[in-house]
């Protein structure tokens, strides 16, 4: 949990003071964590909820838009703005943040390649949502999913490649199950494996990122087979 006193924000965690930089008025959500303000659009730091047609995209998409028309206040840390001029900010509203608050639901994962003064916070709120299979975190119930094994996950490229394993006695179809990355890389499967049988996916144009990443298998509701980080 985070506290804002006087203009100045005050981690539990660490004892730290960091200054503000501003207060703003939330006009318009975007979705679960892009939104836009009377001092621009933000993209919320160290999030990422799920795309549209993706299963939790309305649920955390409904959950920001209770701040609409609020007035926050806007966190910068080590970075500014993204590859798209949008501002990276950590939201507080009534003393608490925001970003921390969607993924103690279940509503995105952890996503950050830098750390900063809330990354650890963070990281305990989507381990706690996780743990308690709220919201994006919700196992699948396919006969298969206690079947699929990640073998081995390479992130080097050239040459990156998820290697899969079916485990059972019997043939699981993946057909329109997927695999995703910590940003927005989404591959389909469209294929069956046989008993014991196992299968190379090779992956091109540096999709895995060396310094870290994470790897997730959902079934065709969208809900979660296999996660795995490193």
């Amino acid at each position: 949990m985070t506290f804002i006193l006087a203009g100045f924000l005050v981690s539990q965690f660490t004892g730290r003071i960091i200054y503000i930089q501003e207060k703003a008025n939330i006009t318009r959500i975007i979705d679960g964590d892009t939104l836009d303000t009377d001092v621009g659009r933000v993209r919320m730091l160290g999030i990422n909820t799920p795309e549209k047609n993706e299963q939790g995209f309305n649920e955390a998409s409904n959950f920001l838009k209770k701040y609409w028309g609020k007035d926050v206040s806007l966190i910068s840390t080590n970075e500014d703005k993204d590859k798209y001029n949008r501002l990276l900010r950590y939201i507080s509203y009534n003393n608490q943040l925001v970003n921390e608050q969607i993924l103690a639901l279940g509503l995105a994962h952890f996503y950050s390649y830098t750390n900063d003064e809330y990354t650890e916070e963070l990281k305990q709120a989507e381990e706690q949502a996780r743990l308690k299979n709220l919201g994006i975190w919700q196992k699948s119930k396919d006969e298969c999913a206690s079947c699929i094994q990640l073998i081995k996950l390479n992130p080097v490229d050239p040459g990156e490649y998820v290697l899969l394993k079916n485990n059972c006695n019997f043939n699981c179809n993946l057909q329109d199950w997927f695999i995703k990355d910590d940003a927005s890389n989404k591959r389909k499967l469209n294929f069956s494996l046989s008993s014991l049988e196992q299968i190379k996916l090779d992956y091109s144009g540096r999709v895995w990122n060396d310094a870290g990443d994470s790897l997730y298998l959902r079934d065709e509701q969208g809900l979660l087979v296999l996660f795995f980080r490193y």
